[in-house]
C-alpha cells in the first residue's frame, strides 16, 4: 500500500511501498529499539497514532519488540565506558520505565568504581597521575563527562593521589 501523502525525508534511504509492520521488522531485524524508539521511528509512515501503538503491541506480544531485551543490550554495551547516570539518562531518553532504570541502577552500582577506575587507567596511565588541581580538575571533568558520580571520580583520583605518596 502506497502512502499519498509519504514524503521522504532528505538524506534518507526511504522504501514507500514497505508496510508498517514491515518498517517495523526491517527495523528491529537491525537491533533493539525501544518502543518509544520504535514508536517515534514509525510516526512519520503512520495514519494515526493508534495504528503504532497497536502495532508495538503485537510486536511485543510476539516477543520481537522488548524494551527488557533493549536495556539489557545497552547497558552491556555502554557499561564498560559509561557511569550510571549517562546510561540513565539514555535509557530515560529512549522511554525506559523508572522502574526498569532503578533496577539497573542496582545492578551497576557495585561495579561502578571498578568500571570508572578501568576508563581512567585507559586514558590517564599513560599521562600519569593528577599532581596538581589543574590535572585533577582535568581529570574529573573526563570521567564525569562520561556519567560517573562526583562521589565516585573523587574516590578514583583520590586513591591515585594517595598510591602516589
Amino acid at each position: 500500500m502506497v502512502d499519498d501523502d509519504f514524503v521522504p525525508q532528505p538524506g534518507a534511504k526511504q522504501r514507500p511501498g514497505l508496510s508498517l509492520k514491515a518498517r517495523a521488522v526491517a527495523l528491529l531485524s537491525r537491533r533493539e529499539h525501544s518502543r518509544v524508539e520504535l514508536a517515534r521511528k514509525l510516526a512519520p509512515h503512520a495514519q494515526d497514532p493508534d495504528e503504532i501503538a497497536r502495532l508495538l503491541d503485537q510486536l511485543e506480544a510476539k516477543g520481537w519488540q522488548s524494551d527488557t531485551r533493549y536495556v539489557q543490550g545497552l547497558v552491556h554495551r555502554k557499561s564498560a565506558v559509561h557511569g550510571l547516570a549517562r546510561i540513565a539518562q539514555s535509557l530515560k531518553q529512549q522511554g525506559i520505565s523508572d522502574t526498569q532504570i532503578t533496577e539497573v541502577r542496582h545492578q551497576l552500582k557495585d561495579t561502578e568504581i571498578d568500571r570508572a577506575r578501568s576508563v581512567w587507567e585507559k586514558r590517564f596511565s599513560a599521562a600519569g597521575l593528577p599532581t596538581n588541581p589543574g590535572q585533577y580538575a582535568r581529570q574529573g571533568r573526563f570521567l564525569a563527562a562520561r556519567g560517573f558520580s562526583h562521589e565516585v571520580i573523587h574516590k578514583i583520583l583520590k586513591n591515585r593521589l594517595c598510591d602516589d605518596q
